[in-house]
């Protein structure tokens, strides 16, 4: 109502439909406490829309997985179970999949910059090895595109089909439950993919080129 948006009503019933629409969950150390498996287990058969906030989960090797993890101070079990996880989510065969992410990501990690830069060359080059072969084989169910990060911007999300969108925020997640906002960051996820340099067919490509050119 009018009055509750003016703050002159406190109406228990309106409040519990905004905290329902909205709501913010920790990410504990375990993966397998975390929300996102059971976010993933209730959207599959949907299609799920990703923006990472580094190289994507499932396409870590180990190597990234302990060097991050010493960086982060997180639980290197809890992020390997994680990638594992989502590694075997990816290969079911009702799974539809769709990651976006900047270029420049993937060339700034190649040339060993940001937070990477005490990462091994021989293990820089592994993982775009690792990631280009995981590409190619997860390709269809598991598609990356590839957009130029000077042109448009985006946070880091996960679209769980029509039933949440998650925005990650450090330790924890912005959770979105309403229908019209989930629609909104769908659209925004579509108009990155318009805008990729790198189409999903290309990715594992792109990925293994920069193996070769960059070492």
């Amino acid at each position: 109502s009018l009055d509750w948006l003016l703050g002159l009503s406190h109406d228990e019933g309106v409040t519990g439909e905004i905290r329902e629409s909205l709501e913010i969950e920790e990410a504990p150390d375990g993966f397998d406490r975390t929300l996102l498996a059971k976010w993933h287990s209730e959207a599959a058969g949907t299609k799920i829309r990703y923006v990472p906030a580094g190289i994507p989960d499932l396409l870590r090797t180990e190597a990234l997985v302990d060097y991050e993890a010493n960086i982060t101070n997180k639980s290197r079990e809890a992020q390997a179970g994680e990638t594992q996880y989502r590694i075997d989510y990816t290969r079911r065969p009702e799974t539809d999949m769709e990651v976006c992410m900047p270029r420049h990501t993937l060339e700034i990690f190649a040339r060993g910059l940001g937070v990477w830069d005490r990462f091994p060359e021989a293990e820089r080059r592994q993982q775009l090895l690792h990631m280009a072969t995981l590409l190619d084989d997860l390709y269809p169910t598991f598609r990356l595109y590839l957009y130029d990060g000077r042109m448009r911007y985006s946070i880091p999300y996960t679209i769980f089909g029509p039933y949440r969108a998650a925005i990650y925020v450090g330790d924890m997640y912005l959770v979105l439950n309403a229908t019209q906002p989930i629609r909104t960051l769908t659209s925004h996820f579509d108009n990155l993919i318009r805008a990729a340099d790198i189409n999903a067919h290309e990715a594992a490509s792109f990925a293994q080129r920069l193996a070769e050119v960059q070492f």
